[in-house]
């Protein structure tokens, strides 16, 4: 503001908020107006955004809308500017299967979305292969071993041509610990289930059980790297798979965030066994329980079917259940073979619960999962 007058000062935050109103509108990382604005870019941001734009200083020179000094300029290039002017630039060319995060989402997925668009400008126009696109990558990612739980370097090698995801105990080894398909993967970050910010869980179908790896790398651009060539290696499958597919059918088969997770504690199928405390982790239709997050098998899995085929999700327990647990929310799933009994901390927890249950149980499957239903069946 400089020498202005008190006056002055009130009729520039005017212009800068009807700037914002005007071009600032359904910005991708919160769902209200911001109070931060990149004078160097013309966009408008939240709090925790503008703290990576300020890592990058030389990209972005980030200001308080309503504390901070505008000049007539800066205020002009706003105006002119804004986030739907600049997405139309910033993200002419951002491949499908790329993963744009959202507010939820952690801190490295959303700065390195941040440092692609704006550093990098990988987006700005369709152009050579980006690294997700080269077909293979290999490198070394920390692993969590499945007994120990110990950290260790391990040579991971991801094939478009074989359509897998190798890893090897030594970079020189010549046969693989594991072979993935990449149509079983499943990768979703989880910094506070690892205790590393840049945590990446792993999930995928061994056997017919669930099998969890866990990773991190160093270098959150790296992890985030792997996170979407894996997308992309997923996408070219699929592709291949359902050539006559749409890009907007395929996009929701790539990996994905879990729909919630938490403890609650289940009994037994006689349901006369002693309740006991689980982590569980709903993966759209399969809700799957471990002793503990970190653990690499899953003990059991409950699949969730469509309402019409007899599935339902409901609050409490059946009538003269024996019940030991001390949490006293219960939930009661019923599928066409048996019920499961599971209960809760706290009131909020049984509603979320059954919130995300129902309506899984009341949208309508594909053949995919009628498939997926036929496996789990034969397991009860």
């Amino acid at each position: 503001y400089g020498s202005c007058t008190a006056q002055d000062k009130k009729a520039l935050q005017k212009v800068v908020k009807t700037a914002q109103r005007i071009t600032g509108k359904m910005i991708w990382c919160i769902p209200s107006d911001p109070e931060w604005g990149s004078c160097s870019l013309g966009v408008f941001i939240c709090l925790g955004c503008s703290g990576i734009h300020r890592s990058i200083p030389e990209i972005s020179k980030v200001k308080s809308l309503s504390l901070a000094g505008w000049n007539d300029t800066e205020v002009q290039f706003m105006a002119e500017n804004g986030n739907e002017t600049m997405r139309r630039m910033y993200e002419a060319a951002v491949p499908v299967y790329y993963y744009r995060p959202t507010h939820k989402d952690c801190q490295v997925l959303k700065e390195q979305w941040i440092r692609a668009k704006y550093e990098r400008k990988e987006f700005i126009e369709a152009r050579n292969k980006l690294t997700y696109e080269e077909g293979e990558l290999d490198g070394m990612l920390m692993k969590r071993g499945r007994d120990n739980g110990q950290f260790l370097n391990r040579r991971f090698i991801l094939s478009k041509r074989g359509g897998t995801l190798k890893y090897f105990t030594k970079y020189d080894a010549k046969e693989p610990k594991a072979v993935i398909k990449v149509d079983s993967i499943n990768a979703t970050f989880q910094p506070q289930k690892t205790g590393n910010p840049n945590g990446l869980q792993l999930t995928y179908l061994k056997d017919y059980s669930t099998r969890n790896i866990f990773l991190y790398h160093e270098s959150g651009k790296e992890i985030v790297d792997w996170f979407n060539s894996i997308r992309a290696v997923q996408f070219h499958y699929l592709s291949v798979a359902f050539p006559g597919a749409t890009d907007a059918e395929i996009k929701p088969k790539l990996t994905r965030n879990f729909l919630i997770e938490g403890y609650m504690e289940k009994t037994g199928p006689r349901q006369t066994e002693g309740f006991k405390k689980r982590w569980f982790t709903l993966d759209h239709r399969r809700l799957m329980y471990f002793k503990e997050p970190l653990d690499a098998f899953a003990k059991g899995e409950v699949f969730l079917g469509h309402s019409d085929q007899g599935y339902s999700a409901t609050a409490g327990l059946p009538a003269g259940t024996h019940c030991n647990s001390a949490w006293h929310y219960g939930i009661t799933i019923v599928t066409p073979d048996r019920s499961f009994l599971f209960t809760c901390d706290t009131e909020g927890e049984q509603q979320d619960w059954l919130k995300h249950f129902n309506k899984v149980i009341h949208t309508q499957m594909s053949p995919q999962e009628y498939n997926m239903e036929a496996v789990f069946r034969r397991r009860y």
